[in-house]
């Protein structure tokens, strides 16, 4: 009875790190998907600001003239 009692923990023990393995395992995925998350959304903000920034920048600046093109078609 012993004997089958410590077989019988020690499948559960197992069993139960196993449970445990994929669980820390599963956090640290879910912890490293919301870095990302975050680092995007950091570098999203960044682009947006420095894309509005250079649309005000352009609007209070004179349009540049264009040179004109030589027309030649021959």
């Amino acid at each position: 009875m012993t004997e089958t009692h410590n077989q019988s923990r020690q499948t559960a023990e197992v069993a139960f790190g196993k449970v445990q393995s994929q669980s820390v395992a599963r956090r640290r995925v879910f912890e490293e998907l919301d870095l990302l998350v975050v680092a995007r959304d950091e570098k999203t903000v960044r682009l947006r600001e420095a894309r509005l920034a250079k649309e005000a920048q352009d609007r209070l600046a004179p349009p540049a003239r264009k040179p004109a093109k030589a027309a030649s078609r021959a």
